[in-house]
Formats: C-alpha cells, sequence, structure tokens
C-alpha cells in the first residue's frame, strides 16, 4: 500500500468513526452529555487531522475548501433551518 492509499482508507475510517459517533447521539437521544461532547470531539479531532494531511499531500487546496464551504453554507441557508 502507498503513502496517498493509506492516506485516503485512514480519512474513510475516521469519516465512518465520526458517523458512528453522530448515530449513536441520534440513537440515544443524547446531545449534550460530557460523553457525547467528548466523542464527538475526538472523531471531529481526528478526521481534521486526516484533512490537514490531505492538505499536506497536495490532495486538497485549503482556498477550494474555503471556497466549497461558502457555497454550502448557501445551499443551508436555503434548505436547512440552521441558518435562520
Amino acid at each position: 500500500m502507498d503513502d496517498m492509499e493509506e492516506l485516503l482508507i485512514i480519512t474513510m475510517e475516521e469519516c465512518g468513526e465520526l458517523i458512528q459517533a453522530c448515530s449513536k447521539a441520534i440513537r440515544c437521544d443524547d446531545y449534550h452529555s460530557n460523553r457525547t461532547r467528548e466523542k464527538l470531539t475526538e472523531e471531529i479531532g481526528d478526521l481534521q487531522c486526516m484533512i490537514e494531511l490531505l492538505h499536506e499531500y497536495d490532495l486538497v487546496s485549503w482556498n477550494d475548501i474555503e471556497e466549497r464551504v461558502k457555497i454550502k453554507k448557501e445551499k443551508l441557508k436555503k434548505w436547512s433551518k440552521l441558518y435562520e
């Protein structure tokens, strides 16, 4: 396995772990407990590390990501109640 393959596989695994933590919070109706906050923080931190590595390996650009964030926020304003 080369570095790029390992990088992408670990990133996928970290995405899955964050999905699992979110799902468990919903399933247990436990959004604000210390345990949920700790688990979300852990998984988001792990994923953030992988995103930073994706940048270091020149697979993504911070500028492109920032532009995409702007686009997503506009979509959320239109289709979600998160930005009311």
